[in-house]
């Protein structure tokens, strides 16, 4: 039997004027490929580390491919623990309130659109990784155990 492996990805929270940045996911799961299940749902800019990258590279990175966007200043704000039935993902939560550009769908099969949301006012369905970033910056929280 093969083990699993834990996989590490990057969730960034994007702020501006108290409004977070969030992608609508395609409704088709091949589409949004995700190994946490997240079609249709709204997400944050993010994905998988890349062996050798920090924290701060692999949202960088991320964010760029996904948006445009450059980020300027970017810090670790969280830790989660996302596990599904079949996967099982360390999410690092970054947050940015300092870029540049506005956001564009770079990535056109995976995210349909990129709207700003404000944090009080949140979409559904949310993709629980970023759900949970969410939690925990506004709990003020490193991290939450679920």
């Amino acid at each position: 039997m093969e083990k699993k492996k834990v996989g590490c990805g990057v969730g960034i929270m994007i702020l501006k004027d108290n409004k977070v940045l969030l992608g609508k996911r395609n409704k088709d799961h091949e589409k949004a490929s995700s190994l946490l299940n997240g079609a249709g749902t709204w997400t944050m800019p993010g994905g998988k580390l890349e062996f050798g990258e920090t924290f701060e590279e692999g949202a960088k990175r991320e964010t760029i491919e996904e948006t445009g966007l450059i980020l300027k200043n970017i810090d670790v704000i969280c830790i989660n623990n996302d596990m599904v039935e079949t996967a099982h993902f360390i999410t690092i939560g970054l947050f940015s309130d300092d870029f540049e550009g506005d956001p564009k769908v770079l990535e056109l099969d995976e995210i349909t659109e990129w709207r700003w949301f404000d944090l009080n006012k949140l979409p559904n369905p949310m993709y629980f990784p970023s759900a949970k970033i969410l939690e925990n910056y506004k709990a003020k929280k490193f991290y939450i155990s679920n």
